[in-house]
């Protein structure tokens, strides 16, 4: 049953005199009035449920795009999807590296509920000042996923590309609510990656990672002949992650293009991947549009986390450089805008207005909820749930969500030191978990790249944010570091595999991998 919509209501109840002078409309105006009233839909619930498709790019920054800024790369495609729908300038990816944010995404919760706050395994410092926390190792199973939430309201549900959420193979996708699952592994070049645990789906030969991904989106999308339901697709590929490559028409593109324009960032390889995102975007776009699907399919673009603007060996020598991510301060791996600002872009013709663009503070688990509004579902009663519907936003951009403040926990090292961080509307806050005792304390809407630390300046706003946090941490039961007895300040460099219990040989790692001209 769904809710009467206030503005049909309204509109009708303004205009009932005016239609009921034609006699023939007065019984079909009463009846509807009746219905909308009571909640009651002329249409069945299967016809007014969205499709939902959700594309989680991996490790693309807030400004990788056109719409977004970036005057370098071509988008055309995600651009479009922009113009045709709406862009949120202040989407927050719910974790700093890919596998927190993939775990509040499925789970609707912070992940520093279910310890799933490093990707997984993790890195290991063993000389560092603190110890840093395990994280979980997997999603668990018992853990009501968006998708097995979708399932409760007859969707048919896909899975296509990086999981992250586990290894071991009664932990995937398939075991989390997916009737279709297809997780890829390995990286972007011809015959590098392959769908794990089955040998029937194979790439074409010569065929790139994401153009692969995208065949195996579009032929799901096409099953909703034969399925006759509603689906809900996430894919996820590998694309932008490093190992850098991309197929070498692309980059010799921007290759010839960094030349003209006498630019080092980003690399030519990197502009590529974005690229072939794009491409893969239009397809998917263009296949909802083959099936006649446009009108009733929500589509959604976003990333897991902020960009990446250097390589770095695991000695965190400086390697090479791959974006830019200005005007944002930090990158993935890092709690300042630039690891987890990231963009958002939501297409979905019955709600969203073309070309309107949203500034209200939002964030990944915030897409479970909304799917589930949408789908005019229930949300599990024995899972809290922390994100908001973003239904209302859809409708006006202008509104504010019933929400004081977003946290992060990233209790590891990576590319910054262990914290936690709190955004209370303008205001953010980091606070420094390596024994340390720094905080840093900004003003967003007037220095979005986070320059100037206020906190000696508005001790009294610093003290109020750093103890809403610890709160929260509390209510969490947030895992945290503690300090390493083996400290040792000329070793804390050195980076240690949780896998093989050794020292990292970063030495071994190449610079970049052949583009497929090489191959």
């Amino acid at each position: 049953m769904h809710n009467g919509s206030p503005i049909i209501l309204l509109w009708l109840q303004l205009h009932a005199n005016e239609l009921c002078r034609e006699t023939t409309m007065k019984p079909m105006l009463n009846l509807f009035l009746a219905c909308a009233c009571l909640g009651v839909t002329v249409a069945s619930s299967s016809a007014d449920q969205p499709n939902i498709i959700l594309i989680f790019i991996d490790d693309m920054g807030w400004k990788d795009v056109g719409c977004y800024g970036n005057d370098f790369i071509d988008t055309p495609r995600i651009d479009q999807l922009a113009a045709e729908g709406l862009r949120f300038t202040d989407f927050y990816a719910a974790g700093a590296v890919c596998s927190p944010t993939r775990c509040a995404l499925q789970s609707g919760q912070n992940q520093a509920r279910i310890g799933i706050t490093a990707h997984i395994p993790g890195h290991w410092r063993p000389f560092e000042r603190v110890i840093t926390p395990l994280t979980t190792m997997a999603l668990p199973l018992d853990t009501v996923t968006v998708a097995e939430a979708l399932q409760e309201s007859g969707y048919r549900t896909g899975y296509v590309g990086k999981w992250h959420l586990a290894s071991g193979p009664q932990f995937q996708p398939d075991s989390q609510g997916y009737e279709f699952s297809a997780v890829i592994g390995g990286p972007h070049l011809p015959g590098k990656y392959r769908v794990q645990g089955n040998p029937l789906l194979k790439p074409k030969p010569g065929q790139y990672r994401a153009d692969f991904e995208a065949d195996l989106c579009v032929d799901f999308i096409a099953g909703r002949r034969q399925h006759k339901k509603p689906f809900f697709l996430m894919l996820s590929p590998f694309a932008v992650h490093i190992p850098l490559g991309a197929m070498s028409e692309k980059v010799q593109k921007y290759t010839k293009k960094a030349a003209e324009l006498k630019r080092d960032l980003p690399h030519p390889v990197y502009a590529a991947m974005v690229e072939h995102c794009d491409d893969m975007v239009g397809r998917i776009v263009d296949a909802v549009e083959a099936e006649g699907l446009t009108e009733n399919t929500m589509i959604v673009f976003t990333s897991d986390n902020g960009g990446l603007y250097r390589r770095y060996d695991y000695r965190e020598h400086a390697d090479d450089n791959v974006s830019s991510l200005a005007p944002l301060k930090g990158e993935k791996g890092s709690l300042h805008e630039g690891g987890v600002r990231v963009p958002l872009i939501v297409k979905y013709p019955p709600l969203t207005r073309p070309g309107t663009v949203c500034s209200e503070p939002t964030i990944s688990f915030d897409f479970y909820p909304t799917f589930v509004d949408l789908a005019d579902g229930s949300l599990p009663e024995q899972q809290t749930i922390d994100g908001h519907s973003l239904k209302p936003l859809l409708v006006e951009p202008a509104v504010k969500l019933d929400r004081t403040a977003l946290h992060w926990h990233y209790p590891h090292y990576h590319h910054d030191r262990p914290a936690s961080s709190i955004r209370e509307r303008d205001w953010k806050l980091i606070e420094y978990l390596d024994g340390t005792g720094d905080i840093e304390l900004y003003h967003l809407t007037s220095d979005i790249g986070e320059t100037t630390n206020l906190s000696d300046e508005k001790p009294g706003r610093a003290a109020d944010l750093k103890r809403k946090l610890q709160n929260w941490r509390q209510q969490v039961t947030a895992r945290m570091p503690y300090p390493n007895p083996h400290y040792n300040s000329e070793r804390s460099c050195e980076w240690w595999s949780l896998r093989t219990g050794k020292p990292v040989d970063s030495d071994s790692r190449k610079r970049f991998p052949p583009t497929e001209k090489d191959l």
